[in-house]
């Protein structure tokens, strides 16, 4: 069979978040019980561009998401190349839309695990195209009552409200800064191009979950030291990843303040292998860069879909 071209609207049309949040998290299940690999991204860089790549394998089932970067054109481009078990190529498919749907399900299966059952009321930090999935994926796992929405342009803010309200079913509700925002929050998701804090952790209440899912690099941070320190769990995808990637526990960790052995991994308490809240009172954080595990499950999901629905255009390659 010769492998399967998916557009943007393939993925739209077949993922929904949904889906993503059980795909995320039987993946990580899978990665805790040695069923799925995930390998670290990898960059390689021009003066003028960069490419990375994430690669995992799952089931029976392998493949990796490469997207690059340029100071010109039109931004990120992403891709996704699927294999089975053969080394056949199965599909290639744009994979913007899924990249951003597997993050607010990675955030959204975190708070599922390490929020408070009670949790009522929803920050996010943030107001572009992945704050979409981040405020949708928490929406579906707890019972808001509010959600609340700081970013720095009021314009944007209100559009992005009024935009997400009428994709959950629910007011959301603009406020004039984050502290207001996370003043008031149960769970507080940061999502923002950010170099330097957004979030405080001297604003973060007792039993706060908090999702810092902005960046992946070293050189920036999303979120400050204390709210780091403050946690009693920090939850990561990939040790070895965060270790390169996370500008946020870099410096909690040269603070000498905290140190990567009090890191765990988010699959590891999906598993039930390690503990993750144990009071009520505690703050935790998940750290989100993103891996290549999420990526497939949610490709294979995908694949499997247009198959059975007759999507996508055979590429004139063999398999």
């Amino acid at each position: 069979m010769n492998p399967l071209y998916l557009t943007e609207g393939d993925v739209v049309a077949t993922l929904t978040m949904r889906d993503a949040l059980i795909l995320v998290e039987h993946a990580a299940r899978a990665l805790a019980e040695g069923r799925a690999q995930n390998r670290p991204r990898q960059r390689a860089y021009l003066p003028s561009a960069v490419i990375q790549v994430l690669a995992a394998s799952y089931e029976s089932r392998m493949g990796h998401k490469t997207y690059t970067v340029a100071m010109k054109g039109r931004g990120a481009r992403f891709w996704y190349t699927l294999f089975n078990d053969n080394g056949e190529m199965l599909a290639l498919m744009e994979a913007d839309a899924l990249g951003q749907i597997r993050t607010g399900a990675a955030s959204g299966v975190a708070t599922r695990f390490l929020a408070r059952t009670d949790a009522h009321t929803l920050a996010v930090i943030g107001t572009g195209w992945q704050a979409r999935s981040q405020l949708e994926a928490c929406f579906h796992v707890r019972d808001f009552t509010r959600v609340l929405v700081y970013g720095r342009d009021p314009q944007r803010r209100a559009a992005f409200c009024e935009e997400m309200a009428a994709r959950i079913g629910h007011a959301v509700e603009p406020v004039d800064s984050a502290r207001d925002a996370v003043a008031e929050a149960d769970v507080v998701c940061t999502m923002t191009s950010a170099s330097k804090p957004v979030l405080e952790g001297a604003w973060l209440r007792p039993g706060t979950h908090v999702n810092a899912a902005g960046s992946n690099r070293a050189t920036a941070q999303e979120i400050d030291v204390e709210t780091v320190t403050r946690a009693s769990v920090v939850a990561v995808e990939d040790l070895a990843q965060a270790k390169v990637e996370s500008g946020d526990l870099q410096a909690a960790n040269e603070s000498g303040d905290w140190s990567w052995e009090r890191a765990t991994l988010l699959s590891d308490v999906v598993a039930g292998h390690t503990l993750g809240r144990t009071a009520d009172d505690q703050i935790t954080l998940f750290e989100s860069l993103g891996i290549g595990l999420w990526d497939i499950a949610a490709a294979s999901h995908v694949f499997d879909t247009c198959i059975v629905e007759g999507r996508g255009a055979k590429l004139p390659i063999p398999s």
